[in-house]
């Protein structure tokens, strides 16, 4: 059984940095790609960064690039996304997701919340 958890959302302020983290457990993800993605109220899912487990493939939404890194460690099997100057406007449900397709998603974990008050 596939799970990923997700952890480190909360509250900020406008320009304040968050680190989210994704556990992956229940199968080997080596050739899988994990991407974050979000959604905010109203709104649909987007993808927001995503990097493989093998190789240095890493790419992002143009919304989030020089703000946001995203990050591996392959012998804890988790992936962060540090984010930096954050904006209201990034605020949303951030979602860990693991494919075999780049920026798609076939395995979800259960999202953390991240809210950025102006």
């Amino acid at each position: 059984q596939v799970q990923l958890v997700e952890s480190g959302g909360g509250l900020v302020q406008a320009g304040g940095s968050l680190r989210l983290s994704c556990a992956a457990s229940g199968r080997t993800f080596s050739n899988y790609y994990m991407g974050w993605f979000r959604q905010a109220p109203g709104k649909e899912r987007e993808f927001v960064a995503g990097i493989r487990w093998s190789g240095d493939s890493i790419d992002y939404t143009d919304s989030v690039k020089g703000r946001f890194t995203i990050s591996k460690d392959n012998a804890k099997n988790t992936v962060s996304l540090q984010m930096n100057s954050l904006k209201p406007e990034d605020t949303a449900v951030y979602h860990c997701g693991a494919a075999a397709r780049a920026r798609n998603a076939d395995y979800w974990g259960q999202g953390t919340q991240v809210t950025v008050s102006s």
